[in-house]
């Protein structure tokens, strides 16, 4: 299946783009040309990734019958100080609260995630060691 994004440049630069009619805008830091008025394309990069495994994990989880009152992930990454930048390693942190979690369910929900179902997590492990981590808070 072949698919396509497009970006249009606003000004200075920022570029905005749109998906199923959500705008968002790139724009770079103040300190190259930017004003900070979106999102680093990099940056954008975890995000995609943080909500990707995010929508998987809570997905199955629900047809596990588990009841989550509340789910954070976190993406720790960490990126070269050399031109071109890039990502060189991705830590994701789920973080549950809810009142008797079943770990075992837990883990298996972020494992289909990682192994089967995040295509995001699929591409980025090609390049960089992408970990997982789960918390649950009472």
């Amino acid at each position: 299946m072949k698919t396509s994004v497009s970006i249009n440049w606003l000004d200075k630069m920022a570029f905005e783009g749109e998906a199923d009619g959500h705008k968002f805008i790139f724009d770079a830091d103040p300190q190259v040309g930017g004003e900070g008025r979106g999102f680093r394309p990099k940056q954008f990069m975890m995000y995609a990734l943080a909500g990707c495994t995010a929508m998987d994990v809570i997905s199955i989880l629900k047809k596990m019958r588990v009841e989550v009152e509340a789910f954070h992930v976190e993406v720790e990454s960490e990126l070269t100080e050399e031109h071109p930048k890039h990502y060189t390693s991705a830590h994701i942190i789920f973080t549950f609260k809810g009142k008797d979690l079943p770990m075992d369910k837990l883990e298996k929900a972020v494992n289909l995630s990682e192994e089967r179902y995040c295509g995001v997590s699929t591409v980025y492990k090609k390049v960089m060691p992408v970990t997982t981590e789960i918390r649950i808070e009472e």
